[in-house]
């Protein structure tokens, strides 16, 4: 029998739901604050080992909802499959798996994999035979793993079906059933699914035991005073992407988010160099310098703050006229809660949202759960950025044009009479000083921007993808390695070497964020090369190829050879083509 919880008001703290204290710390460095109302009811059920059906719209925090008391209950020490949680898309799955490694964090010996079409066989295989406590699955390839062994499910202890009635849309019935078939009956299921038509019922009915359901009405969330607008980029644009949008945005004060604290560390330094004055905000700062910070934010000395959300917790400045979402949030309540901080007392506030290829669909909840679109804006070009320029030298010339107290009229004479010049030269002269450091015409301005790659399907596809498999529906496409050899290895071929040139490989690559520019400017700084000096620079996923001049070498990888590139030794090695 199938027993309803009411949805309540009451929000219990996240403390008193029996949670591991290892996912309570981890909940903390998320930046949590309380739960949601699916968790506050869901939690206590799955602690207490109830067969549940969630019926509760993406974005109310029910990946949450069922991978903390998950996480709380497992044997962390036993190197087997416990958790299965299927879920319709390989986007799902990712987001799911992501969710449940912050979650387990402060828990070492936990491991988690995402199975899903379209990525090479083997590192699942790997992450499985190695014994992955939690499974993160499209039915699919799920299916495709256990004709391959059969007893892969045989130790699962908690089955979550996340947005079942996507799955069953999407014909995954035939496949739910042999994977039901091969789980021990003596397992605890979890059902979530925005809808409960009579095909998940009838599911609920035949798997699940005694269930208790939990309904959660969804609630529009609006910000109705706040633009929005999001750039799509891939994750090692993002720097460059948010130098490009800061010399167009008309902002008074803005606050920055991230997800991490080196990031706020990194972000901060790069946007310093470009002479903006910021500051970065993390967990690490005494509450001394975080009370300078928010302090210098409200009176003008600091403009911009690069910050995580536990950090940010409190931070309330009437001036932030920019929320700027440079690393996705976890959930769209965490979205809302961040972009909040502007478009307060009856001001007009504006949010950016970068979103890289991979997380376009939590994009699409954000949108579903606050009922607003966030409009697709590109990167301003050098013209845009030019014109941007000189009307903020313009509007800061203004004042002092018009200023008719003004004192320096002696000093102007003496300094042309001293110079030998007319008032014109004076005033280029100054203006030179002035803007100095920054370009103002067309081609100066097209020469300072780094060529990034365009955001054409080609590029989406190769971000997200990595090779086309059996796909999600069942469907058989390419080899599943692609590009890729055993082990997910990449077996690109190197583009033909340019003449009197030698290839040289590193270690660092996309996952690394290591941009060409990262290499050239290194290599250029360290090395004491010219720029014709350098040929090709190749960046893949692990690893990045630079031609370098074969006369010398020798001498240029010893002076290379403490450099650092990203925070990461640089290590470049002569490449041997097998």
């Amino acid at each position: 029998m199938t027993q309803e919880i009411e949805n309540t008001p009451a929000i219990a703290p996240f403390n008193t739901l029996g949670l591991h204290p290892s996912v309570l710390a981890a909940i903390t460095a998320v930046g949590y604050e309380e739960p949601s109302p699916i968790q506050t009811q869901s939690i206590p059920l799955i602690m207490a080992g109830h067969d549940m059906i969630g019926q509760a719209q993406t974005g109310t925090g029910k990946t949450a909802a069922f991978a903390l008391p998950i996480l709380s209950r497992i044997d962390a020490n036993r190197r087997e499959a416990q958790v299965l949680v299927l879920a319709p898309t390989r986007e799902l799955a990712l987001q799911v798996a992501t969710a449940f490694e912050s979650f387990a964090a402060q828990m070492p010996t936990v491991n988690v994999v995402a199975i899903y079409g379209g990525a090479p066989m083997g590192p699942q295989l790997k992450a499985i035979r190695n014994g992955a406590q939690v499974i993160v699955a499209t039915p699919g390839r799920l299916v495709d793993h256990l004709s391959r062994n059969g007893g892969l499910l045989s130790t699962i202890k908690y089955l979550v079906l996340d947005e079942a009635d996507e799955m069953l849309k999407l014909g995954f019935m035939d496949d739910l059933e042999l994977i039901f078939n091969a789980m021990p009956d003596e397992r605890q299921t979890v059902l979530f699914s925005a809808t409960l038509p009579a095909s998940i019922r009838g599911i609920a009915e035949k798997h699940l035991r005694n269930p208790q359901q939990v309904k959660i009405a969804s609630k529009t969330q609006t910000v109705a005073r706040i633009d929005q607008a999001h750039l799509m980029v891939h994750a090692d644009q993002k720097v460059n992407a948010i130098l490009r949008l800061l010399e167009v945005e008309d902002f008074d004060a803005m606050i920055g988010f991230v997800r991490t604290k080196q990031a706020t560390l990194d972000i901060a330094a790069a946007l310093e160099a470009k002479g903006y004055k910021v500051a970065a905000l993390n967990g690490d700062i005494a509450q001394n310098q975080r009370e300078r910070v928010i302090d210098s934010l409200k009176d003008g000395r600091l403009n911009i703050v690069i910050a995580t959300d536990v950090a940010a917790r409190g931070l309330d400045v009437p001036r932030i006229t920019h929320v700027f979402n440079i690393d996705m949030p976890y959930d769209p309540e965490s979205y809302v809660h961040r972009i909040g901080r502007t478009g307060r007392a009856g001001r007009d506030g504006r949010a950016l949202l970068l979103v890289t290829p991979r997380e376009r669909r939590m994009l699409q909840v954000i949108e579903r759960v606050t009922g607003q679109k966030v409009a697709e804006i590109l990167l301003p070009d050098a013209k845009v950025i030019l014109q941007a320029r000189i009307r903020r030298l313009t509007q800061d010339l203004a004042p002092r044009v018009k200023d008719k107290e003004n004192k320096n009229v002696e000093l102007l004479a003496h300094l042309t009479t001293e110079l030998n010049c007319s008032a014109e030269d004076l005033a280029l002269a100054l203006l030179a000083k002035t803007t100095e450091g920054q370009a103002f015409t067309l081609d100066g301005v097209e020469r300072e921007q780094p060529v990034l790659a365009p955001r054409g399907r080609d590029n989406r596809d190769r971000d997200d993808r990595g090779g086309r498999g059996r796909d999600d529906r069942g469907g058989r496409g390419r080899d599943d390695r692609g590009e890729r050899g055993e082990g997910g290895r990449e077996r690109r071929a190197p583009l033909a070497l340019s003449e009197g040139k030698v290839r040289c490989r590193t270690a660092l690559g996309v996952r690394d964020g290591v941009a060409a520019r990262n290499l050239l400017g290194a290599i250029l700084n360290e090395g004491g090369l010219s720029r014709d000096a350098i040929g090709r620079i190749q960046i893949r996923e692990s690893f990045s190829l630079v031609e370098l001049p074969e006369e010398g070498l020798e001498s240029l990888l010893s002076k290379l050879k403490d450099t650092r590139v990203a925070g990461k030794a640089l290590k470049l090695r002569r490449y041997r083509e097998d």
